[in-house]
């Protein structure tokens, strides 16, 4: 096992862990660290096992909702989840050519990025709600992670905040946000591994990064994200969801001047 990737796989599984579930955009983080580190087009199949870890952190921190909603055969709550999909099954299906190569720009991460820090920051102004997420709150989200599938417009970010602008409580909001992005990554890993077993032994596997370090990628995704899950819905509760603008609004700024 080659130390370099090692060292490599290891930044970037914290990486994701840190930046997919606070509002930062894991994927845009993922293409600039990418190229920082050298990596280029060092792999698709790497990006979804990293997403797959964080998606089992999902389940393990909200593990009493999943199983209430599998036992209890909450019907109402899944088909909320697979409407919100829709919107981002259709852009990623219609727009795959144009969003493979986004990844490999760093400006436009940059730019996305921008987006992200002015949609975040202008939170601040929108006053807090209690609602339940209903059929056109999950509809209103679905729409918004839509708009995430660019790498750089974050996905937790554009879904908490339309949640915060449709008046829904910030706990149930965040919730149903990180469980909506279950089917979403499901697709995407489920498509790779189709991909990965049509072109085995190709070219294009042999840039891929080994499946021992993509796994071991997904364990420290999974692990760091946990941790990072429990401070965004901490921070959600505490109306400081908005100090994640800034950042954004610099990152940005600092990968349009790479």
């Amino acid at each position: 096992m080659d130390l370099g990737n090692l060292v490599e796989v290891v930044v970037l599984g914290v990486v994701q862990g840190v930046a997919e579930f606070l509002p930062i955009s894991s994927s845009g983080h993922l293409v600039i660290g990418k190229s920082l580190l050298g990596l280029g087009e060092a792999g698709i199949r790497l990006d979804i096992f990293l997403h797959v870890g964080t998606l089992a952190a999902v389940f393990a921190y909200y593990w009493r909702v999943v199983r209430r909603m599998v036992v209890g055969r909450e019907w109402s709550y899944l088909f909320k989840i697979a409407l919100s999909a829709v919107p981002c099954a259709v852009v990623g299906l219609c727009f795959k050519d144009s969003l493979e190569s986004a990844f490999s720009s760093v400006r436009a991460v940059g730019m996305a990025l921008l987006f992200t820090g002015a949609v975040l920051s202008a939170t601040r102004f929108l006053p807090r709600g209690d609602r339940p997420v209903s059929w056109v709150g999950a509809v209103i989200m679905g729409l918004a992670q839509a708009v995430a599938v660019l790498p750089g417009v974050s996905r937790s970010g554009m879904t908490l905040a339309a949640a915060r602008g449709a008046r829904i409580d910030a706990g149930k909001s965040a919730e149903f946000s990180f469980l909506m992005s279950a089917p979403p990554i499901a697709g995407a890993a489920l498509l790779e591994a189709l991909k990965s077993a049509s072109t085995s032994g190709g070219a294009a596997a042999g840039s891929e990064v080994s499946w021992a370090l993509c796994l071991l990628g997904a364990a420290i995704a999974a692990v760091v994200g946990y941790v990072s899950l429990k401070v965004l819905v901490s921070l959600l509760k505490s109306d400081r969801f908005w100090l994640f603008g800034p950042y954004c609004l610099l990152a940005g700024i600092l990968a349009v001047c790479l």
